[in-house]
């Protein structure tokens, strides 16, 4: 593993507290408490967890997305605690990070062709404004690297599959050269075969391009596939921690435990998670 101070993004007692609902009388909700870590250049960090975990809260503070309550979260040693005030930087910021959403065809603009979809964001990310040829040409040249050749230029959002979205989706994020790309349930709205066509995708870019993914997911085979380390988060917390494989091979908490037991695999019961709680006598550790 590198030093941690080659680590692209660190996040030290990442706090998020959200408001109680106007209008209720209950207590502020929080969404991410005391949440630690580290990712590392070319490395794949996945973030686990069911909805409500605050998965996608952390995911949301690193983009700028969501404000950080307490704790320290740095991108290359700048800190994002603060949020963005000044449109230069969150430009800046943007071509550090960039997101790629569960649902693509919500995130493009549907008036806009595939190929102007991606132009544009070459044009928006490149330092020194690129000529218009020069910035088509690099926007086909991307398109082409996630499989869509020169015919889908011209296409509009809603004559694409699925698949082909998230392939624009992940194209748009490419032509920042992001040292980052968090991906927040890109393949979970797909089926079975796109999703492994997308995950060998994703695989393929991180050897070309040496770009480290944050990649939030609640299915652990998918995660299983494409990351070296993962935290699991319940309600907020940090309830374990390690080397992907290691730690699916071995959950030491009962909540990783339950995760794991309800992937379908051959002869697969589907068990409460009251009955893994006490499978184990390890079960009372979670890991830190």
């Amino acid at each position: 593993m590198s030093n941690p101070s080659e680590a692209i993004v660190v996040a030290r007692n990442l706090q998020k507290v959200f408001p109680a609902p106007r209008g209720s009388k209950g207590e502020p909700i929080v969404a991410v408490d005391d949440v630690s870590f580290e990712l590392h250049p070319n490395e794949c960090l996945a973030i686990v967890g069911e909805s409500g975990s605050g998965k996608t809260t952390v995911a949301r503070m690193l983009v700028g997305l969501e404000t950080v309550t307490a704790g320290e979260l740095t991108v290359r040693g700048e800190s994002r605690a603060k949020g963005v005030k000044h449109l230069a930087d969150r430009r800046r910021w943007a071509r550090e990070v960039q997101y790629v959403f569960q649902d693509p065809y919500s995130s493009l603009n549907g008036r806009q062709r595939i190929g102007d979809i991606v132009e544009s964001s070459v044009a928006l990310h490149t330092r020194g404004t690129p000529g218009k040829r020069e910035a088509r040409n690099t926007a086909r040249d991307i398109l082409d690297s996630v499989g869509l050749g020169s015919q889908f230029a011209e296409k509009f959002p809603h004559q694409l599959s699925g698949g082909q979205r998230q392939r624009v989706a992940i194209a748009r994020a490419l032509a920042a050269n992001p040292a980052v790309i968090v991906l927040d349930e890109a393949v979970a709205a797909l089926d079975v075969s796109i999703q492994a066509q997308i995950l060998n995708l994703l695989t393929d870019i991180r050897a070309e391009r040496e770009v480290s993914y944050l990649f939030i997911s609640h299915d652990l085979a998918v995660v299983n596939q494409v990351s070296e380390r993962m935290i699991v988060m319940e309600r907020g917390v940090v309830v374990d921690a390690g080397a992907t494989a290691e730690l699916l091979a071995n959950p030491v908490h009962p909540y990783t435990r339950s995760l794991r037991a309800a992937v379908p695999r051959p002869g697969w019961k589907p068990l409460r998670r009251e009955r893994l709680a006490v499978a184990s006598p390890s079960s009372e550790s979670p890991a830190a």
